[in-house]
């Protein structure tokens, strides 16, 4: 009898210690972007002083084979002058800073390398990477995770190029994918495309393994999403969700990942019911 009470007493303590099934990943985009410069080290090391679950990051290729993190195809917004950045190596990219426009305290942020940002992200925390070109990154990408050797249960590669998907889940089949998509409204008839047969053939198409959504309420809902669930969709994420009541949304409606500029803020917010 008392070895039945106390197989009780350990399951009962598994079970509180266990996470909820709403639980939702916290990611940080472009790092904690609404207070330091997004895609800079500072940017990322924000996140961790927020308590972010991971961070989201950009990433292209320079002329020179190098996979730099930026948002942008060229430098104009956050650099102030424009290099595109497939036509400039990484010295030419490194000429330039990408923090004063933000605030003149971070003024000097160097445009980071994915080694660089690989090399801030701790144990056990989600590094998310998205990829901002075509599938000619892959093998690029595949090399410095072979050389880094991240555990590839911490990283979610996640792209709107569907090809770029493809080459993802051909090359690095270990590493969880999600094919991205935002939504339009035609002015004239109001209706929103993709639609979710259009959304449910392209997971189809590319085998990713979920899909970053934006976060539009207004095409994004329960209904919508039980017919993906009919045509295989297993897992989603949402993004860029900085307001409490849209965040509360999507975790009700099991979101695994809700991507944020203010990963404090919206954390407070979803303790919340």
């Amino acid at each position: 009898m008392k070895s039945f009470t106390l197989l009780f007493a350990l399951l009962g303590s598994l079970l509180l210690a266990a996470p909820t099934s709403n639980a939702q990943v916290i990611v940080a985009h472009r790092g904690a972007s609404y207070d330091a410069p997004e895609n800079t080290i500072s940017a990322f090391r924000e996140a961790w002083a927020q308590a972010a679950d991971g961070v989201e990051a950009d990433f292209y290729v320079t002329k020179d084979q190098q996979i730099v993190c930026i948002h942008d195809k060229d430098t104009k917004r956050t650099a102030g002058k424009n290099l595109v950045v497939a036509d400039s190596t990484l010295d030419e990219l490194r000429q330039l800073e990408y923090g004063s426009w933000k605030d003149a305290r971070f003024k000097g942020e160097p445009i980071p390398t994915f080694a660089e940002v690989m090399a801030v992200i701790p144990e056990a925390r989600m590094f998310v990477i998205e990829l901002k070109t075509g599938p000619e990154i892959v093998p690029l990408l595949k090399a410095e995770l072979d050389r880094l050797k991240p555990s590839a249960k911490d990283l979610l590669i996640i792209a709107f190029n569907k090809d770029t998907v493809k080459a993802v889940k051909q090359q690095l089949p270990a590493i969880r994918t999600h094919w991205l998509t935002g939504f339009k409204q035609d002015k004239v008839t109001g209706k929103w495309s993709p639609t979710a047969t259009d959304v449910a053939t392209s997971l189809k198409e590319t085998g990713a393994d979920g899909i970053g959504f934006q976060g539009r309420r207004e095409v994004v809902t329960a209904e919508f999403l039980d017919g993906l669930k009919q045509h295989g969709l297993k897992e989603f994420h949402v993004w860029t969700l900085d307001d409490p009541k849209d965040a509360q949304f999507y975790r009700d409606l099991g979101a695994v990942g809700i991507t944020t500029n203010r990963p404090a803020f919206i954390r407070d917010a979803l303790t919340q019911r």
